[in-house]
């Protein structure tokens, strides 16, 4: 990646994260480490979802060996940032398209709103410019203009694209779509799912099924399977995890609308909890707004830290 191309990321990375980092400014306005700024460094990052516990542990980690000193704020937001992002070293982790297996494929979950498909879109444009060959399965059945939607983004992205009738067996059309990629050489296949509540019993075990047919064609399939959470919906994010990961083996996360929120500590909250890593974060509406998540920028965007 050009070091152009890298700082344009850094900037709307910065600009999504700008209603977190407020959370943040008043602290760093401070210039001694005393009880009382360590104290409101805590209450601060608990307003940003991190959660308590962590919170806790970073504001400890700032004061040690510096109780009472002096400090200016740029050196102030760089010592937070250090802190959060050595929270977060742990999740950041590429999304690999393992060659060998083919199609790669990918099952893609989420809860209502969530961003899912919007968020398909965007992988497959990525995908497609790295030279892949891509297929988009609209498996989200429930809803014609999640169907139609899926279908204009595979349009942008130049990759194939499979659908049913609104309505129609989501399992039946995933069969299908992993058929017709196999017979066509398709380098990855994304399948959508129905955006559903974790608390539907019936729409989760329809999850199941769609993963548990896709074996009979490729029993090490789905190669991946990526939950979509949505910042704004903050501490919620924990227990979609949790429920999600009880019906089908997740291997990554993606973040979306980091830039209609200010809690986007929760990625700290997430990682402390969950041993999966985060694979993009989407920061606005753009095509390039979806960025593969590199942990210390992260952190420097939400401490507006240079």
């Amino acid at each position: 990646m050009t070091d152009e191309k890298e700082g344009g990321f850094f900037s709307r990375l910065k600009s999504g994260l700008s209603k977190s980092a407020a959370g943040l400014t008043g602290f760093f306005t401070k210039k001694k480490l005393d009880a009382a700024t360590i104290g409101e460094l805590e209450e601060s990052l608990i307003r940003s979802d991190m959660g308590s516990v962590q919170a806790q542990a970073i504001a400890k980690a700032v004061a040690k060996n510096r109780y009472d000193a002096e400090m200016e704020p740029g050196q102030l937001r760089a010592l937070v940032a250090e802190e959060i992002a050595s929270k977060l070293a742990g999740i950041e982790k590429p999304l690999i398209i393992d060659s060998g297996k083919k199609p790669f494929v990918i099952l893609v979950a989420g809860v209502n709103g969530a961003g899912k498909t919007t968020t398909i879109g965007k992988l497959a444009k990525r995908f497609t410019k790295d030279g892949k060959k891509v297929m988009l399965a609209a498996g989200d059945t429930f809803r014609a203009a999640a169907i139609e939607q899926l279908g204009v983004w595979a349009g942008r992205a130049g990759a194939e694209f499979v659908s049913t009738k609104p309505g129609g067996d989501a399992a039946g059309l995933a069969f299908t779509a992993l058929e017709k990629a196999k017979s066509q050489d398709t380098d990855i296949l994304v399948i959508d799912t129905a955006g559903r509540l974790q608390t539907k019993t019936d729409l989760m075990a329809e999850l199941e099924k769609i993963a548990r047919v896709i074996k009979k064609l490729d029993a090490s399939a789905p190669h991946a399977v990526l939950l979509v959470l949505d910042a704004t919906t903050g501490q919620n994010a924990i227990s979609q995890v949790q429920a999600f990961g009880t019906s089908v083996p997740l291997t990554g996360l993606i973040m979306t609308k980091l830039d209609g929120t200010a809690k986007g500590g929760i990625l700290v909250a997430l990682a402390a909890k969950f041993p999966l890593p985060v694979h993009f974060i989407g920061v606005g509406e753009g095509e390039d707004d979806l960025m593969p998540f590199q942990a210390m920028n992260f952190a420097k965007a939400l401490t507006g830290a240079a």
